[in-house]
């Protein structure tokens, strides 16, 4: 009986690499207010996601949270989080895999924003701190508008760049 291994030495590599720029763009890259986030820790997780696909992906987003939650936290650590983060990664991957168009662009963040951000993280803050979800839900509506335009033409135009990169990673 042979094992088969799931990941190769270079996927963990570059998820190990992916990981570390996560936790950066998360916690010291990034504008963050009590229910407002606005950072670029998305685009580890989408280059996991083009490059090695939907487990990969989540792995990265979710141990990115997890880590950079315990190592550099910025209040209680709270594990929906790390939920919404691997359900982001597991999206992105899905829908980014294998083609990127416009399409599948904005399903993807349209899908991460709405439903990830707003609705999931939203309620995550509403149980942590307390507080109504609803009147959370319209405060983080405009962060959610914001940055759903901003990942998407970031994610367009990264798409861009990372097809000519060599594909060492998909190993």
């Amino acid at each position: 009986m042979t094992v088969q291994k799931r990941f190769s030495t270079q996927q963990l590599v570059f998820m190990a690499v992916l990981i570390a720029m996560n936790i950066i763009l998360s916690r010291f890259l990034s504008i963050a207010a009590w229910n407002l986030k606005i950072g670029f820790a998305f685009l580890p997780v989408v280059a996991a996601a083009i490059y090695m696909g939907p487990l990969q992906a989540a792995i990265v987003g979710a141990l990115g949270d997890l880590l950079g939650a315990t190592m550099f936290p910025i209040g209680a650590y709270f594990p929906g989080f790390t939920v919404t983060a691997f359900l982001v990664g597991l999206t992105y991957g899905y829908l980014l895999h294998k083609k990127q168009d416009w399409k599948r662009i904005l399903l993807a963040v349209c899908l991460t924003e709405f439903v990830g951000s707003l609705l999931l993280n939203t309620f995550w803050i509403s149980v942590l701190y307390g507080s109504p979800f609803f009147p959370l839900l319209y405060t983080r509506i405009f962060q959610v508008v914001v940055m759903g335009i901003v990942e998407s033409v970031v994610i367009r135009s990264m798409t861009g760049v990372l097809v000519r990169l060599p594909h060492a990673s998909r190993g």
